[in-house]
């Protein structure tokens, strides 16, 4: 909630409490009146167009700036980038020929003395030599390493997919919490007022002391909620400071709630499969092993013909003798062909067949989970809008009608308490159906291969703010480290029990 809310909130609960400076309401019971002016400022409060539509995620110059900096300053980035470099650099090493072979030696005649240039079979030697591999096969074996450098910027790429996403998790999930410590602000405040209504009805002999006693309990556990929320917001503000590489303790100033955040479009599915297939890292790092596969395959086939070793030598005699040279030209002879090519030949069909089994293994995943995405989405999408349009205005008139009959004596001062504490949890199950949805976007940036969180009872949460309901249940949600983590570790007080 904004904080103006929840100044202006305070200051209608003033009115009638015997605070200085107030103005006491006599038209009515003294309790009644401070329920009928807090009851006004909820439905002020939850007027559907306070909740603005506000910049998408994608467009958030503070997030903007914090994946700018995880971009240039991970290690992991860093290392991966220079991985594909050095992979580069193995392309020409690939294509080039065999270093040349030079022999010095000599021929003497005898052990007893050097006989060059006194005997005539007698002389120095330089020799030299060099292999050309079969026309074709530097070609190929330039092409076959420029297909793994690519595919180690395919790593590279999905490197920097997960960092820029793990980036916007924490961004969200540190919202959230904060979203999370301003509702039980209000939460706090209600409870305050709550205990100082009870107070003044239990000292006028109108209420019970166990309303008083309930009131303070209450305040006391979101003392220990308070202190648990405040601990998350730390841990996750530490986990966006290692992203993007700044001290772990330095303050994440943020400006913005998850109420402004509007939902993401949903896209249509055959743009959205096409859309992830040209990205995804994995599906082209298998195509680019495919297309390697096929390269050894004319490798393997071209093994079939020799490679050609020239040599050229020439040996001084001295003295009167005149020098004598020589030229040879060898190859090998593919004589165990069938046990050594041919069985290279059927090796490469079949790592051939397995990386097109990859490729296709990998798009029909890929479109899974696009499909499940949509699907996420598009039921969170028009849960968010069933929040905004029908379910908070539903809980406020339920807050008031419950008012109603307490005023004329029909329910109990707990069955008001408990109406508000509906209200509160439906705000905070509202921030955690737009969270979720936030993720939904990220995963589809990041053309994750991942699970989209199931939205079956029990799958899917708000988070955990203890105190308020809902803000008690547990949910597993990716957190900016990339790791799972159980939102309900921040407390376990709920407002069911008001």
């Amino acid at each position: 909630m904004p904080q103006r809310r929840c100044r202006s909130l305070r200051d209608s609960l003033m009115l009638g409490t015997g605070f200085p400076g107030s103005t006491r309401v006599r038209s009515l019971p003294l309790g009644v009146a401070l329920l009928l002016l807090l009851m006004v400022r909820m439905a002020q409060a939850v007027e559907p167009d306070v909740i603005p539509a506000g910049l998408p995620l994608a467009s958030d110059p503070l997030l903007t700036e914090f994946v700018s900096d995880a971009l240039a300053n991970r290690p992991e980035l860093r290392g991966a980038r220079a991985t594909a470099d050095a992979d580069f650099e193995l392309v020409p090493q690939a294509g080039a020929l065999p270093d040349p072979v030079l022999s010095l030696g000599i021929q003497n005649d005898g052990f007893s003395e050097i006989q060059v240039g006194k005997m005539e079979t007698s002389y120095w030697l330089l020799m030299a030599s060099q292999t050309f591999p079969w026309p074709g096969k530097r070609g190929l074996r330039s092409e076959i390493s420029t297909l793994e450098a690519r595919q180690s910027e395919m790593d590279s790429e999905r490197t920097r997919l997960t960092i820029q996403a793990d980036v916007g998790r924490a961004y969200i999930d540190l919202l959230l919490i904060r979203d999370q410590l301003d509702l039980l602000d209000q939460l706090a405040s209600l409870w305050q007022q709550a205990e100082s209504m009870a107070r003044i009805r239990y000292e006028t002999g109108d209420g019970a002391q166990s309303d008083l006693l309930r009131a303070q309990l209450e305040r006391s556990r979101l003392k220990q909620s308070r202190a648990a929320l405040t601990a998350e917001d730390r841990r996750r503000a530490a986990v966006l400071n290692r992203l993007r590489g700044h001290p772990l303790d330095e303050a994440v100033a943020t400006s913005r709630s998850l109420m402004g955040l509007p939902d993401p479009e949903l896209p249509p599915a055959i743009e959205a499969w096409q859309d992830a297939e040209s990205r995804s890292p994995e599906l082209q790092r298998w195509q680019l092993g495919a297309e390697r596969s096929s390269k050894f395959i004319d490798l393997a086939g071209k093994d079939y013909y020799p490679d050609l070793t020239v040599n050229a030598g020439v040996m001084p005699r001295g003295g009167d003798f005149e020098p004598m040279w020589q030229a040879g030209l060898s190859f090998s002879v593919p004589l165990w062909s069938g046990s050594k090519q041919s069985r290279a030949v059927a090796e490469n069909r079949l790592r051939e067949v397995a990386s097109l089994d990859g490729v296709e293994a990998v798009r029909q995943l890929l479109r899974q989970r696009v499909a499940e995405r949509i699907e996420v989405l598009g039921a969170l999408i028009e849960t968010n809008r069933l929040y905004r349009t029908e379910v908070l205005v539903q809980s406020d008139a339920t807050v008031s009608s419950t008012m109603a009959q307490y005023q004329v004596g029909r329910v109990t001062f707990a069955s008001v308490l408990e109406a508000l504490s509906g209200y509160v949890s439906d705000v905070d199950s509202f921030l955690g159906s737009v969270a979720a949805a936030q993720r939904i976007e990220i995963a589809r940036i990041e053309v994750s291969l991942d699970p989209a969180a199931s939205l079956a009872p029990g799958g899917m949460g708000s988070g955990a703010v203890p105190g308020a309901g809902g803000m008690g249940g547990a949910t597993s949600a990716p957190t900016g480290d990339g790791s799972p983590k159980s939102t309900s570790a921040a407390g376990s007080t709920s407002m069911s029990r008001m």
